[in-house]
């Protein structure tokens, strides 16, 4: 059986540019803190991926600080801090907020005082885009870094978390972006690596595998490629909805990454469905891989005014660089022969 995988938003297949960069960065066995030979040529490869990052996010002149994932960012900025945000947040964000903010149909929060506040770009269940305040504590940036342009320096954002594994890059390695001069205080603390911000040897090979990734990946939005998946993404939903139109598609009436399809036929569970098409080939999801395996009504479509038999029982369609039409066919083919068949069943 052909396996096809629609789940990028959950990870992404490695980039060669950054299999490479991790293969050479093996031979480079110098601990970036020490000052001899071994240790600045280390040292020079986690600031070369620094500056990767930091131009790919458009992030010059900020601190980029490494960290192993962009849950451990959250919390090394958020922790404390008594934010504000809604229900929209990853987990790894909503971990450390008070979720009070108003979201309307679209999935579009309300935001009254951004000093105060946090909200992410993107949304991974819809897909859905914010449009940030000016002077707004912290964007979770992971999902939109490297799909749609974006400049941190331009964003309104005192504070950024990005993750490697979303665009190509390795798992286990995320980064805070801040900028210069806001004050955070490490919660590691050690050797005072990262600019005293996160201690503990940098995870040389995870960095430069980061800092390639992004790189590429900047080229790839450049060149225009992620206009191709939009085309794909909306082909897949006006094939469904041909055949289909009672099914509901999510942030419809909102800007959304061009990848993402969220979409429900009301009573159908989620997690069957992912199950179905898992046996027919083709990875999907319901709604954030974090919550995979949590049979539950999605809090996102939730916070967004759908009822249980919405929330519940919507799945996630995110396509790839790599993605082809035929592969957006024959998941719409194979899905809507698993939809006539629930119909039957439930008729």
């Amino acid at each position: 059986m052909k396996r096809t995988y629609l789940d990028h938003n959950a990870t992404t297949p490695l980039r060669a540019e950054a299999r490479e960069a991790m293969i050479a960065a093996m031979d480079t066995f110098g601990n970036p803190s020490s000052v001899h030979g071994e240790g600045r040529a280390a040292k020079s490869l986690v600031e070369k991926a620094r500056a990767q990052v930091a131009s790919a996010l458009g992030a010059d002149g900020a601190d980029v600080i490494f960290t192993s994932s962009a849950t451990e960012a959250a919390a090394l900025f958020c922790a404390g801090r008594g934010y504000a945000g809604c229900d929209l947040e990853h987990d790894a964000v909503g971990a450390w907020i008070t979720p009070d903010l108003a979201v309307d149909e679209n999935g579009i929060a309300t935001i009254t005082d951004p000093a105060n506040t946090v909200l992410q770009l993107a949304n991974s269940e819809t897909g859905v885009l914010q449009s940030l305040p000016e002077g707004l504590a912290m964007s979770d940036m992971t999902q939109a870094f490297g799909k749609v342009a974006l400049a941190f320096n331009w964003s309104g954002a005192t504070a950024a978390i990005i993750s490697a594994h979303k665009l190509g890059g390795p798992k286990g390695i995320g980064a805070l972006v801040i900028k210069r001069g806001t004050d955070v205080p490490a919660q590691l603390k050690g050797g005072g690596q990262e600019m005293g911000r996160r201690a503990g040897t940098e995870n040389l090979i995870g960095i430069a595998g980061f800092g390639a990734a992004a790189e590429a990946a900047a080229r790839d939005l450049a060149d225009g490629k992620w206009d191709e998946v939009a085309r794909l993404r909306d082909l897949l939903e006006t094939t469904i909805a041909a055949a289909a139109p009672d099914t509901i598609f999510i942030g419809q009436g909102a800007k959304r990454l061009p990848n993402t399809s969220c979409f429900a036929t009301p009573g159908w569970k989620g997690e069957t469905q992912v199950m179905q098409m898992d046996l027919a080939g083709f990875a999907i999801s319901a709604g954030s891989a974090c919550s995979s395996g949590k049979v539950r009504a999605s809090k996102v479509l939730t916070a967004m005014g759908y009822g249980e038999d919405v929330a519940s029982s919507a799945i996630r369609v995110s396509l790839g660089l790599e993605t082809t039409e035929d592969d957006v066919l024959r998941f719409a083919k194979a899905w809507l022969q698993k939809q006539q068949k629930f119909h039957a069943r439930a008729a």
